[in-house]
């Protein structure tokens, strides 16, 4: 059987998932806007199917007459029926996954499913991993997942829950032994859940608050990430049981998620020290409602009698003497079921944690008490059976503590030295401490450090800026105080140029305590403090910049304090905005390889902190690709990544496909951690001709996409005029500004904004733009170069992730859909020139890239994505048409109305949900 009718077979069950979604739409749409309507979706599909399969101009001419004739109210109501089929679309193919992973677990031949957990430990049993090793490998490994607010998610919450519901209603329908009367009531469910879907306003009436983005991100938490993370970890432990029957087991906790939301502060200055100390107590707030969840349900669970068991001496007199503390009404009535009698006090002390002195104290008291009750259970369980149920709870409190997740802080390097320079200047250190050079910043700073007294006055004046720094640094210090040390962890620093961005940082966490250094010399640190290198030029510094902190006496004595463990993040959007995203992958892959080995000298672990984006102009993509890409000598130091805007419900909102995806990050991490740990050659593998060719790629590919961005004085016009920019603003999608000053100048562009302009108008330019000419100029150099491409693309993880990103990019971006946007450029000469220059580079990146993995079309390796986006796109085009026109309306009304300006918002979130990509 060929891959292609494999692929047919597999996607069988998808495409009548479609159609059953597609005719249930059909019926809405009668019921809404009669068959009228109906037909005029049906036309206008059909047209642009025409046109893709005949791109002639007599289809052409059809299909723009049949958009431009439309009017209100049918013109809303086509654009509706386009974009809420694309969320059936991308319903029913999370739940095909959901399927294929059933199918490889209903299996006779015992085919295991690739990225499995199961994988991973069968791949690591027969290459002849010792229980040592693996082991060794489990305690350094270190997965943490960071959810960000970043305005990317187009799709409201309500419209979410409404999906949730869908794809429920799916997944009952495969079942198997379902009656017909079952099964007719389930498809009566969904088409009211299709025809609430058509009722319900996908637009936003308001920007959302900061609140409103922190109560979205706890929302996984409470769905879906309080039961997974624990079901990676013993899923884990099992697979490692069933492989090594001989061994004990036991597996750490390695896999965390943290949280942005309320503590980035970088640009938004919704987001105050008051803001953050409501995100923490949020954040408590739910995991201890999830706590007395769990509680109740092991109370019903464990009605065990003293008449049938017996439990220790210590058990029994904690539970006469913590009777003693609660409310007598409070206290479980039957004295012989001694499990409940503990549960009730457990349950009574959870209940006044930050209420009263009754309450636990931290979650390591809790842990405590449930693992007493745990050795207690444990020996009256036959074969000593593990008490799952219990044992899961107790992971739970080991992950979440009583803070859920650790809340990272963040803020632009500007901001700190104008606050130094400050408070400098009033107690008469310096002037001017901003126009000092770096290296008389770093002496000061040093010295700062190096004494014990403060320089911040207590009844000073101070700006209200430098204010706001200050009360940040004091709210963490209180924040530690009140919901423990894990609560925040880490201050990023947004831009860092240069080593005295992160000493700054030290020093305002010294005045407020975080940072302390006694008259003996000694220091206390409580506060990670991590650079963000962003810009291709901060990259290219990255390794001087560490190493100028780890050659510091005061900086040195902090990370002593912190483990010897330093966390550096990666910027991957404004390096790709910069300098594209060939240049940026490089430089970031080059930081690493030579910050770790830098660090390897000093007896410094790293922690490399991933900032990607959902789209592939900002280092998206899967998770567990995403870590096949890294230098593997990297994986086994612990890594931390983004998960931002539309990733958040495409990878958990459903439990299975949070489960799936998050267990091929760790089957990935585990793999490449331990082939690293023996120093397989295989895990280091890199060919110095590939580096080399590597460094000449990038650098043409530099100088050509820099030529454009920031060569041509017509290119900023283009981008402004050729895409829905300036609309985008309108959509209500986050509570952080576009740009980070009120300015129009590029470089104050934030690169979710620049990412998703481009991904509309379907050119999707920073994803791709100037990387075939790298490749080419170099494949053109000799012959040789060609097969050496090759060699690379088949044997290097990071190569081959990077052609198939730009594979993916190609697919997605449609040139001939694009050219419609070149006609909302002013200057029509402009518009034509700079559009043919990106054409150009696209046919030449596509003939490239298909010399390089040999393939016949784009994604032929992946022909369940290709067929995805065949099938999405003659679905798309009358998004981006309509677009096009409503943007030409709304730019030329002097007084647009209302409506107007809903339309060009329903195409842009209908194009974001059928290219599954925003920003």
């Amino acid at each position: 059987m060929t891959t292609q009718q494999t692929t047919n077979e597999h996607m069988t069950p998808l495409r009548r998932d479609i159609r059953v979604l597609g005719e249930m739409l059909g019926n809405v749409l009668v019921h809404q806007g009669g068959q009228e309507l109906l037909d005029k979706v049906e036309r206008i599909r059909k047209l642009t199917k025409d046109l893709r399969n005949q791109p002639d101009s007599s289809n052409y001419d059809t299909l723009k007459t049949e958009i431009t004739d439309l009017q209100p109210p049918m013109r809303s109501q086509v654009i509706r029926a386009f974009s809420i089929y694309f969320h059936l679309v991308n319903i029913a193919e999370q739940n095909h996954r959901i399927r294929r992973r059933r199918e490889y677990q209903l299996r006779d031949d015992h085919s295991v499913q690739p990225f499995s957990l199961e994988s991973a430990i069968q791949n690591l049993k027969e290459n002849d991993y010792s229980k040592d090793v693996i082991q060794n490998v489990l305690e350094k490994l270190s997965l943490e997942l960071i959810i960000t607010a970043h305005p990317t998610e187009a799709t409201k919450r309500t419209v979410l829950e409404i999906q949730k519901r869908i794809a429920n209603i799916l997944k009952q329908l495969d079942t198997e032994q379902l009656t017909h009367r079952e099964r007719e009531d389930l498809l009566d469910s969904l088409q009211n859940e299709v025809t609430v879907l058509w009722q319900t306003d996908e637009l936003r009436e308001r920007k959302p608050t900061v609140m409103d983005e922190v109560r979205n991100g706890l929302y996984y938490f409470d769905h879906t990430l309080f039961d997974v993370l624990p079901d990676i970890h013993q899923e884990l432990e099992h697979q490692l049981q069933d492989q090594y029957p001989e061994e004990d087991w036991s597996v750490p906790n390695f896999l965390h998620f943290g949280s942005w939301i309320g503590g980035d502060r970088d640009g938004n200055p919704n987001v105050t020290p008051e803001v953050t100390w409501e995100t923490l107590k949020k954040h408590r707030e739910l995991i201890l409602e999830k706590y007395e969840d769990s509680l109740i349900d092991l109370m019903k669970r464990f009605s065990q009698s003293l008449a049938h068991i017996e439990v220790s001496d210590q058990l029994r007199q904690s539970i006469e003497e913590e009777e003693t503390w609660i409310p007598e009404d409070k206290v479980w009535r039957v004295d012989k079921e001694i499990y409940r009698r503990k549960f009730a006090i457990v349950l009574e002390r959870l209940r006044e944690v930050g209420q009263s002195d009754l309450g636990y104290k931290s979650a390591e008291e809790l842990l405590e008490d449930l693992q007493m009750i745990q050795e207690n259970a444990l020996k009256h369980q036959p074969g000593n059976r593990e008490l799952k149920s219990l044992r899961k709870f107790i992971r739970q409190v080991e992950l979440f503590g009583f803070h859920l997740a650790t809340l990272d802080i963040r803020n632009h390097s500007g901001e700190h030295e104008a606050a130094m320079t400050e408070l400098l200047q009033k107690v008469g250190i310096t002037e001017d401490y901003a126009s000092l050079s770096e290296e008389q910043k770093l002496d000061t700073l040093h010295q700062l450090l190096k004494d014990p007294r403060p320089i911040s006055l207590l009844n000073e004046d101070y700006s209200e800026a430098t204010q706001q720094i200050l009360n940040a640094f004091h709210m963490i210090r209180d924040a530690h105080k009140e919901f423990g040390k894990r609560s925040i962890q880490v201050y990023l620093i947004s831009m860092t140029e240069a080593a005295s961005d992160v000493l700054e940082v030290l020093v305002l966490a010294k005045e407020a305590g975080i940072y302390r250094l006694h008259t003996d010399g000694t220091v206390e640190s409580d506060l990670n403090v991590a650079p963000l290198l962003e810009t291709v030029n901060d990259l290219v510094a990255g390794p001087e910049i560490i190493k100028t902190l780890f050659e510091m006496d005061a900086f040195s004595k902090h990370l002593s304090e912190r483990g010897n463990q330093q966390e550096i993040m990666l910027g991957y959007s404004d390096g790709s905005k910069d300098g594209g995203t060939l240049t940026a992958n490089w430089r970031l892959y080059k930081a690493q390889q030579e910050i770790h080995e830098m660090a390897r000298e000093y007896n410094i672990s790293l922690k490399f902190f991933h900032g990607r984006g959902g789209s592939l102009g900002r280092g998206g993509g899967p998770l567990h690709r995403s870590l096949l890409s890294q230098p593997a000598e990297t994986l086994g130091d612990g890594v931390k990544i983004t998960e931002q805007g539309e990733v958040l419900s495409s990878r958990y909102l459903l439990r299975d496909i949070a489960y799936r995806s998050l267990e091929q990050g760790a089957s990935t991490l585990l793999e490449g951690a331990a082939n690293v740990s023996r120093e397989s050659e295989q895990a280091h593998h890199r060919e110095e001709s590939w580096e080399n060719a590597m460094e000449e790629i990038s650098d043409v590919s530099l100088e050509k996409y820099q030529s454009l961005v920031f060569g041509d004085p017509d290119f900023l016009t283009y981008f402004n005029e050729a895409t829905p920019l300036n609309e985008l603003g309108e959509l209500n999608i986050g509570s952080r500004p576009m740009k980070r000053k009120d300015s129009s100048k590029f470089e104050n562009l934030r690169a979710i904004p620049w990412v998703f302009a481009w991904t509309q108008s379907r050119q999707l330019l920073p994803a791709w733009f100037a990387s075939g000419t790298g490749l080419a100029d170099y494949r053109d150099q000799s012959p040789e170069h060609l097969e050496l491409l090759q060699q690379m693309y088949e044997n290097w993880p990071f190569f081959r992730s990077t052609i198939n990103n730009l594979q993916m990019a190609l697919t997605k971006a449609d040139i001939q859909t694009a050219r419609e946007y070149k006609s909302l450029v002013n200057d029509e000469a402009v518009g034509q020139r700079i559009f043919d220059t990106i054409v150009e580079e696209y046919e030449r990146t596509k003939e490239v890239l298909l010399q390089i993995t040999e393939d016949e079309e784009l994604l032929d390796h992946q022909p369940t994505i290709q067929d995805s986006v065949r099938l999405r796109n003659p679905y798309v085009d009358p998004m981006n048409f309509l677009q096009v026109e409503l943007i030409k309306d709304l730019r030329n009304t002097d007084d647009p109305n209302d409506e107007l300006l809903t339309e060009v918002l329903l195409t842009i979130s209908g194009v974001a949900a059928g290219l599954r990509n925003t920003g």
